[in-house]
């Protein structure tokens, strides 16, 4: 189904409505606040408020001057973040071992579940927690800010196999 046009969404407002405030839509999968990672579509608060009150007010036409096609075409990244060349990759069903100190660049998901690193000061990173995993939407998480691990760390999963991206 094509949303482009209003004619096209405007059906469809209490349905869109109902799957962004459920934070089902855009599609992301990786819980806020456990890992910090580019190219995160989520809608914040205010711009889910605006929806609403767009529905609860009866989802009316904006004004044509907005509509795209008036609009200059916007030039940038194509909403993709890659993973730099030389990363290898650790695929972690339940724990894997550090031997090196090693740099996590980016995080796969194989399901639902929960990775976190425990470090050998014994504290705990929490790396990511996916609850709404959808195969068709599977991506590779790609960190804003890598992160440094020493060696000797351990990293678990559960739930589900993660592959790590390490430099």
């Amino acid at each position: 189904m094509s949303l482009l046009t209003y004619e096209e969404a405007r059906p469809w407002a209490k349905a869109i409505r109902d799957e962004v405030t459920s934070r089902r839509m855009p599609p992301w999968g990786a819980v806020a606040g456990i890992g910090d990672f580019a190219d995160d579509p989520s809608l914040s608060t205010p711009e889910i408020d605006l929806l609403v009150a767009w529905v609860e007010g009866g989802a009316p036409e904006g004004d044509p001057v907005y509509l795209p096609h008036r609009m200059p075409a916007i030039v940038g990244e194509s909403g993709k973040t890659s993973l730099p060349v030389h990363t290898r990759e650790l695929k972690v069903a339940t724990s894997a071992y550090l031997p090196s100190a090693a740099t996590l660049m980016g995080i796969r998901p194989g399901g639902a579940g929960e990775a976190w690193a425990v470090l050998p000061d014994s504290s705990v990173r929490r790396l990511i927690r996916i609850e709404d995993y959808r195969k068709k939407w599977a991506r590779t998480y790609v960190l804003r800010n890598p992160e440094s691990f020493p060696a000797g760390t351990q990293i678990h999963a559960e739930g589900a196999a993660f592959t790590l991206f390490l430099r």
